[in-house]
């Protein structure tokens, strides 16, 4: 092999007076085939060899967002990383016999690659998404087209809380939105523990069939009895007053909970709550969102 990735072939002289037939086609053969494997492997670091390692050493060790171009100028991928250098690295030290045969695809068609540096890996991800969106790159799937809106919507019926997830809120619900596919997430996740702030004295054996696995929850109901007026007002202030106060006021009532392995469970469902707090409210704003 020459420099540069370039095959050299010598030519091999074959003995054919000495050499019987099935000799001589056995030895074609193999040559034949050696020839072609050594034609299909893959440049092992194409990266490398268009943009120099020079580059990757150079690239920045801070959140942002890289474009993947081909020699048109044309976005190629758009991805985020909280640390560039690391994740360019893995792009140009692949293995091109395990990496998928789409992003082999796609790191022989780069010819330069494009940073748009961020303060935060929070903030990077909002913008890819918006690049995304925008330019929809060949290579990129997810988040290309807009996923379904979703809300969380509760009502009360009786002394029973009713919290579900639906794409166009019904006029006697309250609601907040829209999200996006974590809806379904939250909404279990509230109303477990709802449940479990409610009946104070059960334990997680005696919770409703299926809602450790979120099964049977497209609506949970949860019969609150006296206590419905706060279980509503608290469900109103996590959305729009101070969901902090409602994960202490939560973290309060499992005070008394002991088991370890329950402890474990609602601290993972609070810590749950903790993100989405942390997290980017809705996108719209406006009348359209207050309770109604």
């Amino acid at each position: 092999m020459g420099p540069e990735g370039i095959h050299r072939f010598e030519r091999v002289p074959i003995p054919l007076a000495k050499t019987s037939a099935p000799a001589l086609t056995s030895h074609l053969c193999s040559l034949f085939f050696g020839m072609g494997q050594m034609l299909l492997i893959p440049d092992p670091r194409p990266l490398d060899r268009r943009l120099g390692r020079k580059f990757f050493r150079q690239a920045p060790r801070r959140p942002g967002v890289y474009l993947m171009k081909d020699d048109g100028d044309r976005v190629l991928y758009v991805g985020k990383a909280k640390d560039l250098k690391q994740r360019l690295n893995r792009y140009r030290t692949a293995n091109p016999d395990r990496m998928p045969r789409r992003h082999l695809r796609m790191v022989n068609e780069v010819s330069r690659i494009e940073f748009q540096l961020c303060p935060t890996e929070a903030v990077a991800l909002k913008h890819e998404k918006k690049l995304i969106r925008s330019l929809k790159p060949k290579f990129n799937r997810a988040g290309v087209w807009p996923g379904r809106t979703r809300f969380v919507v509760w009502r009360v019926t009786g002394d029973a809380l009713e919290i579900s997830v639906t794409e166009t809120p019904a006029a006697d619900w309250q609601r907040f939105g829209p999200l996006g596919g974590g809806a379904a997430y939250l909404q279990r996740t509230l109303a477990r523990l709802l449940w479990l702030a409610v009946n104070g004295e059960k334990t997680l054996s005696e919770m409703p069939a299926g809602w450790w696995s979120g099964e049977f929850m497209e609506t949970a109901t949860i019969k609150c009895g006296a206590t419905i007026g706060k279980a509503t007002a608290a469900m109103a202030g996590f959305f729009w007053d101070d969901p902090e106060r409602f994960i202490f006021m939560l973290g309060e009532k499992f005070s008394h909970r002991i088991n370890p392995f329950e402890r474990r469970v609602i601290e993972t469902e609070l810590k749950c709550l903790q993100e989405f707090c942390a997290k980017k409210k809705p996108d719209e704003t406006g009348p359209q969102l207050a309770l109604l």
